[in-house]
């Protein structure tokens, strides 16, 4: 699955055009590289999204097409280091 769709999926940011933004930007890394919006991702990969008021590190369970806001959360896993 494209890194930009899992970020809408997972509803760690709200729409595909803003992660891809965010890639494009350079915000967004995978396993410590940056990467484009096409990137492929795969279960146990570390992702990490730069905001300005900081970051947020996880690292995916699980790819769905599509998936409920209850369980939106049960893909990723936030990752303390």
């Amino acid at each position: 699955m494209r890194i930009d769709k899992f970020l809408k999926v997972s509803r760690i940011l709200k729409r595909r055009t803003v992660a891809g933004d965010a890639c494009k930007a350079g915000k967004v890394s995978v396993n410590g590289k940056d990467v484009k919006p096409a990137c492929q991702l795969k279960v146990g990969d570390v992702v990490e999204l730069a905001f300005a008021a900081g970051s947020l590190k996880f690292r995916v369970l699980e790819l769905k097409e599509t998936v409920k806001k209850e369980d939106a959360a049960k893909m990723y896993e936030i990752v303390h280091e």
